[in-house]
């Protein structure tokens, strides 16, 4: 039977032991050169020979390396891969020696001109480092290379499945044998087993006339697993796939998932973490997509500018987190040679992970680039003949441009044009037809708005928070109020590092809802109270609650994102209560209309003028009638608790955590203006990413540990303001 091990451990890298994954450099927060990891590393590590190998296929799988990999067994080259983000197969089989063997594998950092998303400049990083996992495998001589599997009429009665099987046989033995299929579902049961003879390279075969399938769903994501051994005279291997059935399509109307119409609200995100750059593992990987799905609660994320982690594409089918999954680029298209890799690209993404429910569109075209009729013919044409069951989309930001794609898809950042000296006023989105030159409906949908056009810091002042929280709104107000939209991702979700010519001065990127530590910035919750109150109370004012915060005293107008039926106001010096509703007028379309609170809501002495004392508040949010949450603000905030929450507290070995300390005042509101240092000390088998010296950013402040092996890992965080604080992780 097949057998996978972890190969991620023991690696020899500039003369010290590393495990994977790894970053070739570890990287400042900012201001930092990316030319320090544009060159080339070496990896080394032994293999040590197993007599039970012995008439099998031997390999590593390497889920990515950053970039322009080679790798060398015994000092013979094995394999070459260019392609920076999705997986190769390195076959060791004939090469391995008895006893030790030396592994050696040579990355090369540079932006090589010659492989995508290179050439051009483009506005994200891509460090350098075998920063996927990395695993062996060991399997009979002819073992199965992949599986694709369809559900074709999932809104019948019957369901059925339609499968291909892909063998390898790369000694060329006599082919025969038996195929067994068993479908499970999520708890194990079998629900069919089949079998079929083997005398070819590619097995087809169909599952029909299965009753009581769940549709995998955003609120129900219910899968289902087809476990496939393949037995010959040379002996059995196994795979299991997960799957889901689900119908997903765009139309002029929109889209439609398994026949219901669903507005797609959605953001983008980059894959890079402070200090390791790509180099965090499946636990990470996993966070941000929950981050995603209920924290910032979207419907769907898009992997911009790439394909991104296994693992993050496994959490988002268990999740029911929809994906629009892109080939590497941004803007630069190369030459003949170039493109010819881009089309290899479009192949190595769709194969990898065509059974991911999930998924519901394929990008095909490199984000923002020019029209080019006969490169994009052909991106569109491989998708179709590797998935017949998927659209294609290609991201735009420049109206009419050429439509050889099923969706069309398009960057619309015309909300702040007008500041750079347009004559249409504020528009938030324009319609279709503008953008695509076409005077009929096609399936549409915004994928970036927002991002550069108004890049915000979580430590701007309240005005600036107040500007980016208005401009989220009024677009995803747009999109909601357009039937021929299927809806807008928003640039983007977490901030992220960039290259010198791009973001701000100390060149990161600051146009996520959330920093680079996946902490909020007042804009995250507008993405958060759009959704049903059944799955959590949003009630977040945008405010410090400081009387001289804005350019004007006091804190009006004052925008409060939630989504209760509405809110009432009690003041420490004034019992009367004030009660204010959602801003239907001027937010009609959303879900969940913000509620904007002004000086009509109050009486004049209210908050009294400037000079006079500045008041406590309790904001109470109601739902059918019941207070279903509150939100409490001092006039005098101190701080008075330091808080430490670590994703985890029981972890494997192997698992990297993200850890946040906040600040807090006297009534669990963050300092958002306490820069104050802390003092970071880890013990334990244990790895800490990143500086032990670390500032608060509005408030917060995060960092990521490696458990890298049992027992009790102890964090301690020392502050002068605050009593030490520690916590623990159990590693196991």
């Amino acid at each position: 039977m097949r057998e996978t091990f972890n190969f991620n451990n023991n690696w020899i890298f500039e003369n010290s032991e590393v495990c994977l994954p790894h970053s070739a450099v570890e990287l400042p927060f900012n201001y930092f050169d990316e030319n320090i990891y544009q060159k080339e590393f070496i990896y080394e590590k032994i293999i040590k020979s197993e007599a039970s190998w012995d008439n099998k296929e031997v390999c590593l799988v390497f889920e990515a390396i950053m970039a322009n990999a080679h790798v060398y067994l015994n000092d013979k080259k094995i394999v070459s891969h260019t392609d920076g983000y999705t997986p190769f197969i390195a076959r060791l089989t004939d090469e391995l020696e008895k006893g030790e063997n030396i592994l050696r594998v040579k990355i090369d950092g540079s932006e090589n001109p010659s492989i995508p998303p290179f050439g051009g400049r483009i506005d994200y990083l891509t460090y350098a480092g075998i920063y996927r996992d990395v695993h062996l495998r060991v399997t009979s001589p002819i073992f199965i290379h992949n599986i694709k599997i369809e559900t074709p009429n999932v809104l019948e009665e019957k369901k059925s499945l339609k499968v291909r099987v892909e063998l390898l046989n790369p000694k060329a033995l006599d082919l025969s044998g038996f195929l067994t299929a068993n479908l499970l579902n999520s708890e194990g049961k079998i629900l069919s087993t089949t079998k079929y003879e083997i005398n070819e390279n590619y097995i087809f075969f169909e599952i029909n006339n299965l009753k009581n399938i769940k549709l995998w769903d955003i609120d129900n994501p219910s899968l289902y697993e087809l476990d496939i051994s393949v037995e010959t005279p040379h002996g059995i291997d196994n795979i299991n796939e997960r799957f889901g059935f689900r119908s997903a399509e765009f139309n002029k109307n929109g889209f439609m998932l398994n026949g219901n119409s669903l507005k797609i609200r959605g953001l983008n995100r980059h894959q890079s973490y402070p200090y390791v750059g790509y180099a965090l593992g499946k636990s990470a990987q996993h966070k941000d997509a929950e981050i995603l799905k209920f924290d910032l609660r979207v419907n769907l994320v898009r992997t911009s500018h790439y394909p991104q982690s296994k693992h993050f594409l496994n959490r988002c089918d268990e999740i029911g987190l929809l994906v629009f999954e892109e080939i590497p680029g941004w803007q630069h298209l190369g030459d003949k040679n170039w493109q010819n890799k881009s089309i290899e690209n479009v192949q190595n993404m769709i194969e990898r992970d065509w059974n991911h429910p999930s998924i519901i569109l394929w990008g095909v075209r490199i984000n923002e680039s020019p029209d080019n009729h006969d490169f994009y013919l052909k991106t569109n044409q491989v998708a179709h003949q590797l998935d017949s069951t998927r659209q294609t989309g290609g991201v735009r930001k420049f109206v009419e441009g050429e439509f050889l794609e099923d969706v069309y898809t398009m960057n619309d950042f015309i909300l702040g044009e007008e500041e750079l000296g347009g004559n249409r006023g504020r528009i938030p989105l324009r319609p279709q037809r503008e953008c695509t030159g076409f005077n009929y409906d096609v399936p549409y949908i915004v994928t970036e708005f927002n991002g550069h056009m108004f890049p915000t810091k979580s430590y701007d002042n309240e005005l600036r928070q107040n500007e980016h929280v208005l401009r989220h709104l009024e677009v995803l107000n747009a999109a909601y109020g357009d039937s021929n939209n299927a809806g807008a991702i928003g640039w983007c979700a977490f901030d992220y590092n960039t290259h010198k010519d791009f973001g701000s001065g100390d060149r990161i990127c600051y146009h996520g809802v959330m920093d680079m530590f996946r902490e909020p910035k007042f804009a995250s919750y507008v993405y958060s109270s759009q959704d049903d109150a059944k799955n959590g109370i949003v009630l977040e004012p945008v405010t410090v609650w400081a009387r001289g915060e804005r350019n004007i005293q006091g804190v009006l107008p004052l925008i409060i994102l939630t989504n209760c039926d509405y809110i009432e106001f009690l003041f420490n010096k004034n019992e009367e209560k004030f009660a204010v509703e959602p801003d239907f007028k001027n937010f009609p379309n959303l879900p969940h209309p913000p509620i904007i609170v002004n000086a009509e809501h109050f009486p004049e002495n209210v908050f009294g003028t400037w000079g006079t004392d500045w008041q406590n508040v309790k904001i109470d949010g109601y739902t059918d009638g019941k207070l279903v949450k509150s939100k409490k603000f001092v006039a005098d905030p101190v701080p008075t608790n330091l808080e430490i929450v670590p994703d985890l507290e029981e972890v494997s070995v192997g698992t990297d955590v993200r850890v946040i300390i906040r600040a807090l005042d006297q009534v669990g509101n963050k300092m958002r203006y306490l820069y104050d240092t802390l003092s970071i000390n880890v013990s334990g088998q244990v790895i800490l990413f990143g500086p032990n010296s670390i500032p608060l950013v509005a408030g917060s402040a995060g960092f990521w540990i490696r458990s890298i092996g049992s027992g009790i890992i102890k964090i301690s965080i020392k502050n002068v303001r605050f009593p030490q604080k520690e916590i623990s992780i159990f590693a196991k």
